[in-house]
């Protein structure tokens, strides 16, 4: 039994996954981008019960380690991209399991209406949902190489 992946598999496994967490990336964090000065209200609901940052860390390690063991490529920007999300969502869960107090409270500090850090937090979650328009298009519309 051959184990072997051909360019054919890789492209296609590709495709999958970005149809699945194109659309998603770009959703999500457009939603984040417009809604930056409004969160702080659920973060602070979030932290008060421990299961649910306990919870959200292992469904995001969950979620990484399945790309991780299900796309290790790294030929095109697609493929970067969906597995630098596998490798940043691994990464967020376990900091998520660890240290839950330590994401919660950057959390909060960005998204404060006053803070200076909520301009940044609207460009990372906005260049965070290009990346996901980009991998919509390519999971949904670009056609196969």
């Amino acid at each position: 039994m051959s184990t072997t992946v051909t360019t054919i598999d890789r492209s296609q496994r590709t495709r999958s996954f970005a149809r699945v967490l194109g659309p998603f990336i770009a959703v999500v964090p457009a939603i984040v981008a417009v809604r930056a000065a409004s969160l702080g209200g659920l973060l602070s609901s979030f932290s008060t019960d421990p299961m649910w940052p306990w919870m959200t860390g292992a469904l995001l390690f969950f979620g990484g380690s399945f790309i991780i063991a299900f796309h290790q490529f790294w030929r095109g920007i697609a493929a970067v991209i969906i597995s630098l999300f596998g490798w940043f969502l691994l990464l967020r869960g376990f900091v998520l399991l660890a240290m839950p107090q330590a994401i919660v409270n950057a959390a909060q500090s960005a998204t404060q209406p006053s803070g200076s850090t909520i301009g940044l937090v609207r460009i990372g979650f906005g260049l965070l949902a290009l990346c996901g328009i980009y991998l919509t298009y390519v999971g949904w519309v670009k056609k196969s190489d």
